[in-house]
């Protein structure tokens, strides 16, 4: 669609583009000023108190006087004059104008602009407040959080930043879905490189729309190798870790309708450091840290060696006799092992499911009476249970879940190889993993997954596992 010279002309087009008529939440509003038609067009649900006493404003005006000349000098200087807006622009491309409405901003053509309308911001959209979010809490600290409209996210993202070198740079994807995103990032800290590829591959995306919003565009960015689970983009819904990425030169991208910002690049050290560590003094969050990591790499070991001990009592040492199994049970330790995994997973899915009233004490009750019935008739032994429910509450001790599951399934491959090749399978499992780490690659390919330790960098290894103060 584009406009021209003749507004009927201009309104018929519009009209058909917009579905106006068809569609029941697309409003068009007729107003008559001074002598001169003015259109409105806006979808309804987008606009507030504000698009009222607009109408009211300019139905109370007795003239317009506007100045001979162009198109460009009457519609600045209608702008100038009798929209008390914060932001007005004068467009003329038909694509931009329709894009403009079905965002939430409202369109303004009258007989007077010719082959111009004037897009008025008056957008008002429907959001959550900005409460904390249930899966990053912190015991001490802000309490703010991303909701799932984007110019209130660059909002909390610029009251910690007051910066005059904060850039918030505005991209459009997809060709129905029109989503909103943002790039955020330090224009001195910034690599102009990584920028530049990151921009270029946003804009040439083919796609139709980002329906699952972060998920969708993570899967149109990357390249993800099927076989390799471990993540490549670090997600937060929390204003603070962003503003903080983003001081250390990192990009975050924030993408309309998800409360999740994307930073990027990460290694997977970034994905093991949570917020509490640095509402803590020093010392406590160098513990916590320290505590947070030999708790999740247990995640991974912990069932896998005590599995490889089972099936090599005489390797075992004196000091851990007392942890090896005195019966096995009425099916194989290896099967019980990925039952139990895959029965976590089921309550995991059912809670989700279940009403919150319902939720906790239902989780509690499942978990109880199968974990105890399993015992009771032979399926299960004591000992795969706890190994397994401290494997499970343990998970929780980072907030990735995608680093959560990639950690499973590694665990998962190591019990099996152990029962194929036993001591050989644990190794050729050790290597396996270390090679999917050394293998995987951030959005653009460059960065290593495992800085700072390839290439190694001391001082910036360090700074993962000790929390050093602030200095002046």
């Amino acid at each position: 669609m584009e406009l021209c010279p003749d507004y009927e002309e201009n309104i018929r087009r519009t009209d058909c583009a917009l579905g106006v008529g068809e569609s029941f939440d697309v409003i068009k509003k007729i107003l008559w000023v001074a002598g001169h038609e003015l259109t409105f067009y806006y979808i309804d649900g987008f606009v507030g108190s504000a698009m009222n006493k607009l109408l009211m404003f300019l139905a109370g005006l007795t003239e317009i006087k506007l100045p001979d000349g162009s198109a460009e000098a009457r519609i600045s200087a209608f702008s100038n004059r009798y929209l008390p807006f914060v932001e007005t622009t004068p467009v003329k491309e038909g694509a931009d104008l329709t894009r403009a409405v079905l965002s939430g901003e409202a369109l303004l053509l009258s007989d007077c602009f010719e082959s111009y309308g004037i897009v008025l911001d008056c957008r008002n959209y429907p959001a959550r407040s900005v409460g904390e979010p249930e899966n990053d809490r912190v015991m001490i600290g802000a309490r703010d959080g991303f909701v799932e409209t984007l110019v209130f996210n660059t909002a909390l993202i610029r009251r910690r930043i007051r910066d005059e070198k904060l850039r918030m740079k505005h991209l459009n994807v997809g060709a129905s879905g029109q989503t909103d995103l943002a790039l955020c990032y330090l224009e001195d800290r910034a690599d102009a490189e990584y920028l530049e590829y990151l921009t270029q591959k946003l804009v040439s995306m083919k796609a139709d729309s980002l329906t699952l919003g972060h998920e969708s565009l993570a899967e149109l960015l990357i390249t993800k190798k099927w076989y390799n689970p471990f993540p490549k983009i670090r997600y937060t819904e929390r204003p603070d870790v962003a503003a903080a990425q983003i001081l250390e030169g990192s990009v975050v991208l924030l993408c309309d309708n998800s409360p999740e910002a994307m930073i990027l690049p990460c290694t997977i050290f970034d994905f093991l450091q949570e917020t509490n560590d640095f509402y803590f003094p020093p010392l406590t969050g160098t513990y916590i840290r320290s505590v947070r990591y030999l708790v999740f790499l247990s995640t991974l070991l912990l069932v896998p060696l005590w599995f490889l001990l089972t099936k090599n009592p005489d390797a075992a040492p004196s000091f851990l006799e007392f942890a090896l199994p005195r019966s096995t049970g009425r099916i194989p330790i290896f099967l019980q092992l990925l039952l139990v995994e895959f029965m976590i997973d089921g309550l995991r899915m059912a809670c989700m499911n279940t009403p919150d009233m319902l939720s906790n004490s239902l989780s509690v009750v499942g978990g109880l009476i199968l974990g105890d019935f399993a015992v009771d008739v032979g399926w299960l032994i004591p000992e795969v249970i706890l190994y397994m429910a401290f494997v499970s509450t343990a998970n929780f001790s980072q907030r990735s879940y995608e680093l959560g599951y990639a950690f499973k399934f590694m665990r998962i491959s190591l019990i099996v190889l152990i029962e194929v090749f036993n001591f050989l399978g644990f190794w050729l499992g050790i290597a396996g993993i270390a090679a999917l780490l050394f293998g995987n690659r951030s959005v653009n390919g460059k960065h290593s997954y495992l800085y700072p330790l390839i290439p190694f960098d001391k001082k910036a290894l360090r700074s993962f596992f000790l929390r050093r103060r602030k200095r002046s």
